[in-house]
């Protein structure tokens, strides 16, 4: 909880310094653990249920575990039609698990997000926020390799 304090710290005296400390929290987690909130409620002087609401309100923040690295497949539709439904199941396979889960040992994540700003080369996916572009099921095991 010591890491997690000297991170709100850093931006309690900043308007809006919860995104910010959210983000520096993730960063260090990969998710935002649940106590987290607590202390940025506190911190801020805000209800939990604030603090709560803007956690849950961006899609890059994610409360709960989540692997070490968090694999995104961009969902919309110019990827959709260059071929996602194919990506998402190379991804599952090469994995084991479906989208939203985590691999048993705590590597990697699956999720959904929405468009990520690279729609002239889809199908994309990010790799903790690294956008890998034109993927196809061939290049999953590939691109993974890079992260095992």
């Amino acid at each position: 909880m010591a890491v997690i304090n000297t991170i709100i710290n850093r931006y309690k005296e900043i308007p809006g310094g919860i995104i910010e400390a959210y983000h520096g929290i993730q960063e260090e987690f990969s998710f935002i653990p649940e106590g987290a909130i607590l202390a940025a409620a506190k911190a801020f002087g805000i209800p939990v249920a604030e603090a709560y609401g803007v956690a849950t309100f961006y899609s890059y923040f994610k409360i709960g575990e989540r692997g070490n690295c968090v694999i995104r497949l961009c969902e919309s539709s110019p990827c959709h039609i260059a071929g996602a439904a194919e990506v998402v199941a190379a991804l599952e396979k090469e994995l084991g698990i479906e989208m939203g889960q985590t691999t048993p040992d705590g590597k990697f994540t699956l999720e959904f997000t929405q468009c990520v700003g690279q729609c002239q080369a889809t199908p994309v996916i990010t790799i903790n926020s690294q956008p890998f572009a034109d993927v196809t099921a061939e290049k999953i095991p590939g691109i993974l390799s890079q992260y095992k």
